[in-house]
C-alpha cells in the first residue's frame, strides 16, 4: 500500500458520481473552506475551486467516472490523486454515511497523508487498455455462447459435434442437427452473434496490434519470446503493467499481479489469507493462462508442474509456475532482455 505524502495548502476531498459531486476544501489548519454540491461538469468545478487553485491536491476514490476529472487537472495543472477503493473502507465507517461526509472524510485523509493512492493511468494510453479490456469480455461472451451450443447438443443426447466449433468454420450445419424449429432457431441465433463476435474481436485485435508497435514494438517481441504467449497475452501484459518502474521490487509486482496470496497474522498466529481481490485481475488472468500454455509441448515444464503436483496438488502447481513467470517477466521488462528458457529451468 502506498500513501500520498505530500503538503498542500489546501486538500480537497471529492465524493464523486455521474451527475453530482460533493466537494470539500480544507486549509492547512484543517478548517472547513467549501463544503459544497454541484453539478458534476468542468465549469462548475473549476469556478469553485478558482480560489484555492495555486496549491491543491484534489483526491477522489477510484470509481469508473474519474477519467474527465483526471484529465482536466492535467490540462489545468492541478495536482490529482486517485484513491484506492478497498483501502478507502475507512469513509465507510461511521454511524451515518451520506455525500457530505464521505467527502470530508476523503479531503481529511489527504491532509492526515494517510491517502492510500491507486494508480492514476496516462490519458494517452487509457483507451487501448480499455479496448483491450473489452475485446476480453467480448471472448468471455463467446465462450458462454459456445458453452451454450454444447449444452443444447446434451440436452438432446445427441452425438457430440465432430470439429471445435470454437473455430467459425467449424460452425457451418450445426443447427441442421436439431429436429425442432424453435431448438433450431435458439442455435442458429448463438451462431450468428458468435460469428458476428469473431469478426469484431479479429478486428479489434488487429488494431491493438497495430497501434502497439507504434508504441512499443520491442517490448512486444521481447514478450513473446516466452514460449505460450502470443499478441493476447504479451498485449495484455503491456497495457496493463505500462511501466515496469511503477515496481520498485519483484515481490510488488507480484503482489500487483494477485500471484501470491498475503497471510493474516496477529501475535504470531497465521489465521488464512485475505486480500484475494485487490491487485490486478486482468494480469492474473494472463499470468494463469501463460502458465498453462507454457506447459504445452514443454517437456521441462511438464516435469517441474508434475513434481509440484505431487506435494501441494496440481491447482497451486500451476498458480506457483505462473507466479515463476511473472517474476521472470518482471526482470525481463526490467533488464529489457528476451526470455531464457535454459537459465528459468535452472533457478526451478
Amino acid at each position: 500500500m502506498r500513501f500520498y505524502t505530500n503538503s498542500h495548502k489546501h486538500s480537497c476531498g471529492i465524493d464523486l458520481h455521474t451527475k453530482m459531486m460533493y466537494i470539500c476544501i480544507l486549509d492547512s489548519d484543517a478548517n472547513i473552506l467549501i463544503h459544497k454540491n454541484i453539478p458534476t461538469n468542468t465549469k462548475a468545478f473549476l469556478k469553485l475551486i478558482e480560489p484555492y487553485k495555486e496549491d491543491i491536491v484534489i483526491g477522489v476514490e477510484c470509481m469508473f467516472a474519474w477519467y474527465w476529472l483526471a484529465d482536466l487537472c492535467a490540462k489545468e495543472n492541478l495536482e490529482f490523486i486517485l484513491g484506492h477503493a478497498l483501502y478507502m473502507r475507512c469513509i465507510h465507517g461511521g454511524k451515518t454515511k451520506n455525500d457530505k461526509i464521505d467527502s470530508e472524510k476523503i479531503a481529511r485523509i489527504i491532509q492526515g497523508k494517510n491517502f492510500p493512492l491507486a494508480y492514476a493511468y496516462p490519458a494517452e494510453l487509457r483507451p487501448i487498455r480499455d479496448l483491450m479490456r473489452r475485446r476480453s469480455h467480448l471472448v468471455r461472451v463467446k465462450s458462454e455462447i459456445q458453452s451454450h451450443i454444447k449444452i443444447t447438443n446434451y440436452q438432446y443426447n445427441l452425438k457430440p459435434f465432430e470439429k471445435n466449433i470454437v473455430h467459425k468454420g467449424n460452425r457451418e450445419g450445426i443447427a441442421d442437427h436439431f429436429q425442432d424449429p424453435s431448438v433450431r432457431l435458439n442455435v442458429e441465433t448463438d451462431i450468428a452473434v458468435m460469428d458476428a463476435l469473431h469478426d469484431q474481436i479479429n478486428h479489434l485485435e488487429n488494431y491493438i496490434i497495430r497501434m502497439t508497435k507504434n508504441y512499443d514494438g520491442r517490448m512486444l517481441y521481447r514478450l513473446k519470446t516466452v514460449p505460450g504467449i502470443g499478441d493476447v497475452l504479451a498485449l495484455t501484459m503491456m497495457y496493463e503493467i505500462l511501466s515496469i518502474e511503477r515496481f520498485p521490487t519483484v515481490q510488488k509486482f507480484c503482489s500487483y499481479s494477485r500471484l501470491v496470496k498475503c497471510t493474516k497474522e496477529s501475535a504470531g498466529k497465521k489465521s488464512g489469507s485475505s486480500g484475494s481481490k485487490i491487485g490486478n485481475a486482468h494480469l492474473k488472468w494472463a499470468f494463469s493462462e501463460a502458465a498453462i500454455l507454457f506447459m504445452r509441448n514443454n517437456q521441462q515444464a511438464i516435469k517441474y508442474v508434475a513434481k509440484l503436483t505431487k506435494k501441494f496438488g496440481k491447482g497451486k502447481a500451476i498458480s506457483i509456475l505462473a507466479h515463476k513467470l511473472g517474476r521472470a517477466i518482471y526482470f525481463m521488462m526490467k533488464r529489457k532482455d528476451v526470455f531464457d528458457v535454459k537459465y528459468f529451468f535452472r533457478t526451478c
